[in-house]
């Protein structure tokens, strides 16, 4: 019995002793992985960057929308996409809208860019 009992003492001691250090490690491996990214401009037909356009990004799984106000440059980005989901994306801009594209998970990438167009007419 008292051997029984030094080794539960020393298996609960490496056990203690090692949780740390895994613990860190899963906790590092997560902040590594920060999924993808996109990003583009919203431009007129011209080429020219449609500041203040709304870029709208859909989840197609859950169908949660998030939106970005684009940049002096008509640049958005959308950091930290899960790549197991497909995503639809479009702009809008002065009443107009572009058209929607997708950002399929069978596009391996971990950066993509798209360029949505508006025709203002």
């Amino acid at each position: 019995m008292h051997k029984r009992a030094i080794v539960i003492v020393l298996l609960s001691v490496v056990a203690w002793t090692c949780l740390p250090s895994i613990l860190l490690h899963a906790r590092d491996k997560d902040k590594g992985d920060t999924g993808r990214m996109l990003n583009g401009k919203v431009v007129d037909r011209q080429g020219n960057a449609l500041t203040d356009a709304v870029v709208y990004l859909s989840n197609t799984k859950t169908r949660a929308i998030k939106t970005y106000i684009a940049g002096g440059d008509g640049g958005y980005h959308f950091p930290g996409l899960s790549p197991n989901v497909d995503y639809e994306i479009y702009a809008e801009y002065k009443g107009r809208k572009s058209d929607t594209k997708t950002l399929s998970q069978f596009d391996t990438r971990q950066q993509v860019s798209i360029d949505l167009r508006i025709d203002m007419k």
